[in-house]
This record gives C-alpha cells, structure tokens and sequence, in this order.
C-alpha cells in the first residue's frame, strides 16, 4: 500500500508541475512571469489546504458549518412543504410502493438557494459578510502580492457569483490591467458561491462525507491557484491596482435585505431549473443520434463516452489511477461542456466502486467551480455591463479564463489527493 501511496503522490505532483507548466505555455508574455509569485501562489494554495483540512480547530469550525447547514435544510422544508406539500417534502397522502422515491429535486433541495441567498443579504446588511471578505483580502494582498481592488474581489468569490463580486470594485474595473482583469475572470470560473454550495451538498451528501467542509474548502484554496494559472498566461505588467470595498448593496432594513435577497435566489432556482432540463434534454437528444453510429468495443457512443476519453488524462495528471481516470473524465467533460451541477449528479449515480473514496474526493474539488462555456456568456454580459469600455477585452479572454478555471480547479483537486495520501 505504501508504494502505491507513492506512486499516487509521485503522480500528483507530476501533475501539479503540468497544470503550471500548462500555464506557461500559453502565457502572453513569458518575459513578465513573475515565477517568485507562481511558487508563493502554490505554496498559499497547499497551506490554505493543510489549515483546512488539518488543523483540528478549523475543521471542528466546518463540522458546525455542516450542523448549521442540516438545521437550514430542515428549516427550509418546513417552507416547502408548506408550499408544495408532499412535493417539497411533506407527509405523503399516498403509500408509497416499494422502490419508489418520494424526492423531488425541483421542490426540495432547490429552494434552499432562495433561503441561502436571504441569509446572504441579511448578512451583508449587517456588515459580518463585508468583515470576513476585508479579512481575507488582506491576506490575500499580503501573501500574493496583488492588488487592493483585486484582492477584495478575491476574498469576495469565495462567497459570492461570478458577477455578483466584480459588484464589489465596479469603480476600479475600468482601471484594472489586463491581467486583474482576467485575474477577476478566472477567479469566477475556478470557484462557486455560496447560493449554490448547499445544492451541491446536498446532491452530495450520500456520496461524500461532510461535504460542505471540502466544498468551502475548496472555494478556498482555488483562489490562490486561479492567481497563479491567470497571471501565468497573462503577466502582470507595471503597478497593481489599489482599491477597497464598495458596498453594492444598500438596504433601509433587515426586512428589506432578506426580500432582496429571496427575490435574487428566486431568479437562480428558476435559472438552474430551466438550465437542468434544457441540458439534460440536450444530453439525451444528442445520445440518441450517437447512438445510431456503429458500436465501439461493444458499446454505444455517447457524449460522456467521448468526454472520458478526452478528459482521461488529465484526470490521471490529478492522481487517479488509469483504470478510474475514464469514468473521471466523463465527470470533467460533463462539468466544462454542461455544468458542475449535472456532473455532480453524475457522480452521485455512478456505479459503487466505479471511482474510489480518493478519487470521488479528488473529483468533488476538481468540478466545484463555474468553469464551463455557459460561464464565458454569462461574464461577457455580467462584466461587459459593468465596465463596457473594456467588453472586447472581455470577450477576447473568456476562453482563456475557461481554460484557466479548469485548471486552477484541477490543481486543487490534485493536492486534495496528494494529502490524502500523506497521512
């Protein structure tokens, strides 16, 4: 077991070196790389995660998260039941035949996202959430050596959307350089929010224990990588970019907060249902002509056939063996060509024994962010509203970010893996 230990570590730390070398080589300038910040970035990156995970007082902080999480969830049955009934988990009126399922994906899990995204306003309202992101933008400034506007916009997507932090420096957006700028873009796409981390957890929760520690975790420690693969391909030239936090949000009441709050969580739910039923249509649709093509190996082609077999071995560079890497690279390519959301669900339906404890955790980090072509859409229209002076810029980097994204996010699942294994 000990060898096969070090292969596995030996193998992540091959791929942690591609992953990074991967950003040189598209790097727009390799002159300006800055290699000192590169390997303080990834330093920051592993310590953020041997604090999270190992650290016996901080991981006691998540399991109370985790509690905290649970008594939301049944808190906001207590809603949905009372405005779905038994679709939203109340008392079924019927009983129910063996075999059956009562969930419903839609009434269930999918409005916490509304109760979540209340809270969240509340939250800002009472200046606790601006508190914890000026917290972590300083250590961010101070450990990566960037600049105020960026580092606030940083602390922020550890808990807010893609768009929704850029809010917080919209007056330093048109000042920012290039490379803040994409430094802002892959940040969106390598990390998630906190709207959305307990439908993920709760999709998860019989697959992954605890996993709401390993999705906060996760949006953690994808800061520093996103910094590093974004100023690898786009160097930072000249001064950073100084700035604090503006409040986007103004509200007369703690009343007021939670409606808006509740109204802006509403149009997610709607968003992620409408975009799961239109996605998996499309899934399905797209199958069934593959399937038409002539077998191979016995086996129908389908989309996620296809994704494994591109996305293989860049799974196995995460430290997965190659005998897993197939049904991880499915996973991948659901994840960047669909979204986090579907493979997740993907993950949860896999076969018992198809991917290993390890290789689960390892995929969990690598598909928890927004890194995916829907994503490059929805930052062309976020950010080219809020600085259209710079919307061409803009869209001339959206697939870099995408790439950048992925990568940063794979970068954390491989040292996730590499200290699984180191005890």
């Amino acid at each position: 077991m000990e060898q096969v230990n070090f292969i596995l570590i030996a193998q992540g730390l091959f791929g942690l070196c591609t992953f990074v070398t991967i950003g040189w080589l598209l790097s727009e300038n390799r002159e300006k790389i800055n290699y000192f910040s590169a390997l303080t970035g990834i330093g920051v990156q592993i310590l953020c995660a041997l604090i999270t995970t190992r650290i016996e007082w901080v991981r006691a902080g998540f399991l109370k998260a985790s509690e905290g999480i649970n008594i939301l969830k049944t808190a906001t049955i207590s809603g949905t039941s009372f405005v779905f009934g038994h679709l939203g988990g109340g008392d079924l009126p019927f009983a129910l035949k063996e075999g059956s399922n009562a969930f419903v994906f839609a009434f269930q899990p999918l409005p916490m996202i509304m109760v979540i995204s209340a809270l969240s306003m509340l939250l800002f309202h009472w200046r606790i959430l601006p508190a914890i992101v000026r917290g972590l933008s300083w250590g961010f400034r101070k450990t990566l050596g960037i600049g105020g506007a960026l580092g606030v916009c940083a602390a922020a997507k550890v808990f807010l959307g893609q768009t929704d932090a850029p809010l917080l420096i919209r007056p330093y957006l048109n000042k920012l350089s290039r490379s803040e700028l994409f430094t802002v873009m892959t940040a969106g796409m390598a990390t998630t929010s906190a709207s959305i981390m307990i439908l993920y957890a709760t999709i998860l929760e019989k697959k992954i224990s605890d996993p709401i520690s390993h999705i906060l975790t996760a949006s953690i420690i994808s800061i520093p990588a996103a910094i590093v693969i974004s100023r690898l391909i786009v160097p930072q030239e000249g001064a950073t970019t100084d700035g604090d936090m503006i409040m986007p949000y103004h509200f007369s009441s703690s009343m007021e907060a939670v409606s808006q709050g509740a109204s802006d969580g509403m149009k997610l739910f709607l968003s992620i249902i409408a975009m799961l039923v239109v996605m998996l249509a499309l899934v399905a649709f797209v199958n069934a002509i593959l399937e038409s093509l002539p077998f191979v190996d016995n086996q129908a082609i389908t989309l996620q056939r296809i994704f494994g077999m591109i996305m293989a071995p860049i799974t196995w560079l995460m430290g997965i063996t190659w005998e897993e890497s197939f049904a991880a690279g499915k996973l991948l390519g659901t994840k960047t060509v669909l979204n986090e959301v579907i493979a997740f669900i993907d993950l949860t339906q896999l076969p018992k024994g198809e991917l290993s404890t390890r290789s689960n955790l390892i995929m969990m980090y690598a598909l928890c962010g927004f890194a995916n072509f829907s994503s490059i859409g929805i930052q062309i229209g976020g950010l080219g509203t809020m600085a259209p002076e710079r919307r061409s810029e803009i869209i001339s980097l959206g697939f870099k970010a995408l790439i950048a994204g992925t990568i940063a996010s794979c970068m954390s699942g491989t040292v996730i893996g590499i200290l699984r294994l180191g005890g």
